[in-house]
Protein backbone atom coordinates (compact mmCIF):
# COMPACT_ATOMS: atom_id res chain seq x y z
CA UNK A 1 0.00 0.00 0.00
CA UNK A 2 1.31 3.51 -1.22
CA UNK A 3 0.88 5.56 2.16
CA UNK A 4 2.60 9.04 3.48
CA UNK A 5 2.69 7.20 6.79
CA UNK A 6 4.83 4.29 7.82
CA UNK A 7 4.72 5.33 11.85
CA UNK A 8 1.69 5.52 13.95
CA UNK A 9 1.85 6.55 17.33
CA UNK A 10 -1.24 6.01 19.85
CA UNK A 11 -2.25 8.26 22.49
CA UNK A 12 -5.00 7.24 24.36
CA UNK A 13 -7.33 8.47 27.49
CA UNK A 14 -5.79 7.53 30.53
CA UNK A 15 -7.70 5.19 32.95
CA UNK A 16 -10.81 5.18 30.56
CA UNK A 17 -11.99 1.47 29.76
CA UNK A 18 -13.74 2.53 26.14
CA UNK A 19 -10.59 4.24 25.22
CA UNK A 20 -8.24 1.04 26.45
CA UNK A 21 -10.60 -0.95 24.39
CA UNK A 22 -10.60 1.30 21.04
CA UNK A 23 -6.80 1.19 21.54
CA UNK A 24 -6.59 -2.08 21.67
CA UNK A 25 -8.39 -2.30 18.07
CA UNK A 26 -6.74 0.39 16.83
CA UNK A 27 -3.01 -1.59 17.72
CA UNK A 28 -4.24 -5.04 16.24
CA UNK A 29 -5.54 -3.22 13.52
CA UNK A 30 -2.57 -1.05 12.28
CA UNK A 31 -0.65 -4.08 13.10
CA UNK A 32 -2.25 -6.61 10.80
CA UNK A 33 -2.16 -3.54 7.54
CA UNK A 34 1.90 -4.24 8.64
CA UNK A 35 2.66 -0.68 9.94
CA UNK A 36 5.28 -0.01 12.67
CA UNK A 37 2.98 1.00 15.62
CA UNK A 38 4.28 2.60 18.72
CA UNK A 39 1.66 3.61 22.26
CA UNK A 40 2.19 6.28 24.44
CA UNK A 41 3.40 4.88 28.02
CA UNK A 42 0.80 6.04 30.27
CA UNK A 43 -1.93 4.56 27.92
CA UNK A 44 -0.03 1.65 26.50
CA UNK A 45 0.46 0.19 30.67
CA UNK A 46 -3.34 -0.85 30.52
CA UNK A 47 -3.15 -3.01 27.52
CA UNK A 48 -1.86 -5.63 28.51
CA UNK A 49 -3.15 -8.32 26.91
CA UNK A 50 -0.83 -6.85 23.80
CA UNK A 51 2.95 -8.86 23.43
CA UNK A 52 5.47 -6.91 22.59
CA UNK A 53 3.72 -3.42 22.78
CA UNK A 54 6.61 -0.58 22.53
CA UNK A 55 5.92 1.97 24.79
CA UNK A 56 7.33 5.54 24.07
CA UNK A 57 6.65 8.59 25.68
CA UNK A 58 5.18 11.73 24.19
CA UNK A 59 8.24 13.10 23.57
CA UNK A 60 9.73 10.31 22.06
CA UNK A 61 6.60 9.63 19.50
CA UNK A 62 6.91 12.72 18.48
CA UNK A 63 10.37 12.13 17.40
CA UNK A 64 9.67 8.37 15.85
CA UNK A 65 6.29 9.11 14.36
CA UNK A 66 4.60 9.83 10.80
CA UNK A 67 1.16 10.03 12.21
CA UNK A 68 -0.39 10.01 15.71
CA UNK A 69 -3.87 8.88 16.50
CA UNK A 70 -5.50 10.32 19.82
CA UNK A 71 -8.12 8.27 21.52
CA UNK A 72 -10.28 10.40 23.84
CA UNK A 73 -11.61 14.05 24.16
CA UNK A 74 -10.85 17.14 22.61
CA UNK A 75 -9.03 17.35 26.24
CA UNK A 76 -6.47 14.57 25.38
CA UNK A 77 -5.88 15.99 21.78
CA UNK A 78 -4.74 19.24 23.39
CA UNK A 79 -2.30 17.71 25.57
CA UNK A 80 -1.05 16.00 22.99
CA UNK A 81 -0.72 18.68 20.29
CA UNK A 82 1.29 20.72 22.15
CA UNK A 83 3.97 18.34 22.32
CA UNK A 84 3.69 17.07 18.67
CA UNK A 85 3.04 20.20 17.08
CA UNK A 86 7.39 20.67 17.75
CA UNK A 87 8.08 17.57 15.71
CA UNK A 88 5.78 18.40 12.54
CA UNK A 89 3.60 15.38 13.15
CA UNK A 90 0.22 14.52 12.01
CA UNK A 91 -2.45 14.71 13.98
CA UNK A 92 -5.97 11.93 13.91
CA UNK A 93 -8.48 11.79 16.44
CA UNK A 94 -11.10 9.14 17.77
CA UNK A 95 -13.73 10.91 19.94
CA UNK A 96 -14.13 9.12 23.35
CA UNK A 97 -15.17 12.36 24.85
CA UNK A 98 -18.23 14.58 24.83
CA UNK A 99 -17.85 17.13 22.26
CA UNK A 100 -15.11 16.09 20.29
CA UNK A 101 -14.66 19.05 17.77
CA UNK A 102 -11.08 18.01 17.17
CA UNK A 103 -11.41 14.13 17.25
CA UNK A 104 -13.65 13.05 14.07
CA UNK A 105 -13.19 9.25 13.99
CA UNK A 106 -16.45 7.54 15.43
CA UNK A 107 -14.77 4.65 18.08
CA UNK A 108 -16.95 2.31 16.68
CA UNK A 109 -16.20 2.01 13.00
CA UNK A 110 -13.07 3.90 12.55
CA UNK A 111 -11.31 0.72 10.56
CA UNK A 112 -12.75 2.09 7.09
CA UNK A 113 -12.06 5.71 7.71
CA UNK A 114 -8.64 5.56 8.64
CA UNK A 115 -8.05 2.62 6.34
CA UNK A 116 -8.87 5.61 3.76
CA UNK A 117 -6.42 8.36 5.45
CA UNK A 118 -3.38 5.40 5.38
CA UNK A 119 -4.27 5.36 2.03
CA UNK A 120 -3.36 9.05 1.21
CA UNK A 121 -6.80 9.89 0.80
CA UNK A 122 -7.48 13.05 3.73
CA UNK A 123 -8.30 16.58 4.54
CA UNK A 124 -4.95 17.98 6.19
CA UNK A 125 -5.51 21.49 8.35
CA UNK A 126 -2.58 23.57 9.87
CA UNK A 127 -3.86 25.33 13.29
CA UNK A 128 -1.64 28.02 14.83
CA UNK A 129 -0.69 27.88 18.22
CA UNK A 130 -0.07 30.79 20.81
CA UNK A 131 3.10 31.26 22.65
CA UNK A 132 2.23 32.09 26.35
CA UNK A 133 5.16 34.23 28.49
CA UNK A 134 5.27 35.44 31.72
CA UNK A 135 7.72 38.93 32.34
CA UNK A 136 8.34 39.64 35.97
CA UNK A 137 10.69 42.91 35.70
CA UNK A 138 12.11 42.47 32.61
CA UNK A 139 12.78 38.59 33.09
CA UNK A 140 10.89 35.84 31.40
CA UNK A 141 9.56 34.19 34.39
CA UNK A 142 7.67 30.99 32.66
CA UNK A 143 6.28 29.95 28.93
CA UNK A 144 4.19 27.32 27.28
CA UNK A 145 1.94 26.88 24.12
CA UNK A 146 -1.53 26.86 23.85
CA UNK A 147 -3.53 25.14 21.11
CA UNK A 148 -7.32 26.32 22.17
CA UNK A 149 -6.94 29.73 24.40
CA UNK A 150 -4.61 31.20 26.94
CA UNK A 151 -6.83 32.89 30.07
CA UNK A 152 -5.72 35.26 32.46
CA UNK A 153 -7.80 35.06 35.72
CA UNK A 154 -7.31 34.55 39.88
CA UNK A 155 -7.40 31.20 41.30
CA UNK A 156 -10.36 32.62 43.62
CA UNK A 157 -13.71 31.96 42.07
CA UNK A 158 -15.97 35.84 41.10
CA UNK A 159 -12.78 37.32 41.76
CA UNK A 160 -11.93 40.85 40.33
CA UNK A 161 -8.60 41.80 38.73
CA UNK A 162 -6.95 44.90 37.02
CA UNK A 163 -5.07 44.99 34.05
CA UNK A 164 -3.82 46.64 30.58
CA UNK A 165 -3.79 45.45 26.96
CA UNK A 166 -1.77 46.02 24.73
CA UNK A 167 -1.68 45.19 20.98
CA UNK A 168 1.68 45.48 19.21
CA UNK A 169 2.58 47.99 21.83
CA UNK A 170 -0.11 49.98 21.49
CA UNK A 171 -2.52 50.53 24.25
CA UNK A 172 -6.20 49.33 24.18
CA UNK A 173 -7.91 49.06 27.20
CA UNK A 174 -7.85 48.53 30.76
CA UNK A 175 -10.41 46.51 32.26
CA UNK A 176 -11.97 45.49 35.65
CA UNK A 177 -12.92 41.81 35.61
CA UNK A 178 -12.74 38.61 36.04
CA UNK A 179 -9.90 38.49 33.37
CA UNK A 180 -9.36 37.53 29.79
CA UNK A 181 -9.60 34.98 27.06
CA UNK A 182 -7.25 35.17 24.22
CA UNK A 183 -8.61 32.56 21.64
CA UNK A 184 -6.94 30.70 18.68
CA UNK A 185 -9.94 29.90 16.14
CA UNK A 186 -9.62 26.14 17.28
CA UNK A 187 -10.36 27.22 20.57
CA UNK A 188 -13.44 29.59 19.58
CA UNK A 189 -15.71 26.79 19.63
CA UNK A 190 -14.57 26.15 23.80
CA UNK A 191 -14.20 28.13 26.52
CA UNK A 192 -14.42 31.48 24.41
CA UNK A 193 -17.84 30.43 23.31
CA UNK A 194 -18.99 29.52 26.25
CA UNK A 195 -18.34 33.56 27.13
CA UNK A 196 -20.06 35.04 24.45
CA UNK A 197 -17.16 35.10 22.33
CA UNK A 198 -17.10 34.57 18.30
CA UNK A 199 -16.84 31.44 16.27
CA UNK A 200 -13.66 32.34 14.31
CA UNK A 201 -13.62 29.53 11.02
CA UNK A 202 -10.19 27.32 11.08
CA UNK A 203 -8.46 29.33 8.29
CA UNK A 204 -8.85 32.70 9.79
CA UNK A 205 -5.15 34.06 10.77
CA UNK A 206 -6.70 36.10 13.92
CA UNK A 207 -7.11 35.72 18.06
CA UNK A 208 -10.21 36.99 19.81
CA UNK A 209 -9.84 39.13 23.33
CA UNK A 210 -12.93 37.84 25.08
CA UNK A 211 -13.59 40.05 28.38
CA UNK A 212 -14.71 37.42 31.40
CA UNK A 213 -17.75 39.17 33.50
CA UNK A 214 -16.10 42.86 32.52
CA UNK A 215 -17.26 45.50 35.15
CA UNK A 216 -18.70 47.84 32.25
CA UNK A 217 -21.16 47.36 29.99
CA UNK A 218 -19.68 48.59 26.90
CA UNK A 219 -16.53 45.96 26.76
CA UNK A 220 -16.99 43.67 23.98
CA UNK A 221 -14.85 41.08 22.21
CA UNK A 222 -12.13 42.05 19.87
CA UNK A 223 -10.91 40.41 16.89
CA UNK A 224 -7.14 41.12 16.07
CA UNK A 225 -4.69 39.68 13.30
CA UNK A 226 -2.75 36.79 15.37
CA UNK A 227 0.13 38.15 13.88
CA UNK A 228 -0.43 40.93 16.52
CA UNK A 229 1.79 40.83 20.05
CA UNK A 230 -0.99 40.86 22.93
CA UNK A 231 0.28 41.85 25.84
CA UNK A 232 -1.23 42.02 29.36
CA UNK A 233 -0.15 44.27 32.10
CA UNK A 234 -1.34 43.30 35.36
CA UNK A 235 -2.07 46.48 38.22
CA UNK A 236 0.44 46.31 41.36
CA UNK A 237 -3.02 47.03 42.96
CA UNK A 238 -3.88 43.27 41.99
CA UNK A 239 -4.44 41.49 45.35
CA UNK A 240 -5.10 38.15 44.63
CA UNK A 241 -2.98 35.15 43.27
CA UNK A 242 -2.93 35.30 39.88
CA UNK A 243 -3.02 32.35 37.12
CA UNK A 244 -2.59 32.21 32.84
CA UNK A 245 -3.84 28.90 32.15
CA UNK A 246 -2.77 27.26 28.45
CA UNK A 247 -5.83 25.25 27.77
CA UNK A 248 -6.90 24.91 31.11
CA UNK A 249 -4.19 22.23 30.86
CA UNK A 250 -0.87 24.12 32.14
CA UNK A 251 -0.77 27.25 34.46
CA UNK A 252 1.89 29.92 35.00
CA UNK A 253 1.50 32.06 38.41
CA UNK A 254 1.70 35.55 38.23
CA UNK A 255 2.11 38.42 40.39
CA UNK A 256 0.83 41.73 40.64
CA UNK A 257 2.71 43.77 38.05
CA UNK A 258 3.80 41.02 35.70
CA UNK A 259 3.30 40.97 32.04
CA UNK A 260 2.03 38.82 30.01
CA UNK A 261 2.88 38.38 26.32
CA UNK A 262 0.58 36.35 24.01
CA UNK A 263 2.05 35.67 20.01
CA UNK A 264 1.63 33.22 17.09
CA UNK A 265 3.75 30.26 17.98
CA UNK A 266 6.22 29.36 15.20
CA UNK A 267 4.89 25.42 15.76
CA UNK A 268 1.67 24.10 14.18
CA UNK A 269 -0.84 21.60 14.72
CA UNK A 270 -1.35 19.37 11.25
CA UNK A 271 -4.48 18.07 11.85
CA UNK A 272 -5.81 14.95 9.45
CA UNK A 273 -9.31 14.66 8.95
CA UNK A 274 -11.20 12.13 6.49
CA UNK A 275 -12.26 13.13 3.22
CA UNK A 276 -15.93 13.77 4.06
CA UNK A 277 -15.00 16.33 7.14
CA UNK A 278 -16.77 19.55 6.57
CA UNK A 279 -16.48 22.46 9.14
CA UNK A 280 -19.76 23.60 9.08
CA UNK A 281 -20.97 19.27 9.51
CA UNK A 282 -19.18 19.59 13.02
CA UNK A 283 -20.75 23.43 14.09
CA UNK A 284 -24.57 21.93 13.15
CA UNK A 285 -24.21 18.48 14.62
CA UNK A 286 -21.89 19.86 17.72
CA UNK A 287 -23.84 23.19 18.37
CA UNK A 288 -27.57 21.86 17.40
CA UNK A 289 -27.88 23.91 14.69
CA UNK A 290 -31.05 23.78 12.56
CA UNK A 291 -30.56 21.71 9.62
CA UNK A 292 -31.41 22.59 5.64
CA UNK A 293 -35.20 23.32 5.26
CA UNK A 294 -35.34 21.52 1.71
Amino acid sequence: MSTPFNTIGLIGKPNHDGAAQTLHRLYTFLQALGYEVFVERRAGRQLDVLQDCQLLDLVELGEKCDLAVVVGGDGNMLGAARVLARFDVAVIGVNRGNLGFLTDLNPHDFEPALEQVLSGQFVEEHRFLLEVEVYRHAQLKSANLAVNEAVLHADKVAHMIEFEAFIDEQFVFSQRSDGLIVTTPTGSTAYSLSGGGPILTPELNAVALVPMFPHTLSSRPLVVDANKQVKLKLSPENTASLQVSCDSHVVLALLPGDEVVIKKAAQKLRLIHPTSYSYYHVLREKLNWGSRLY
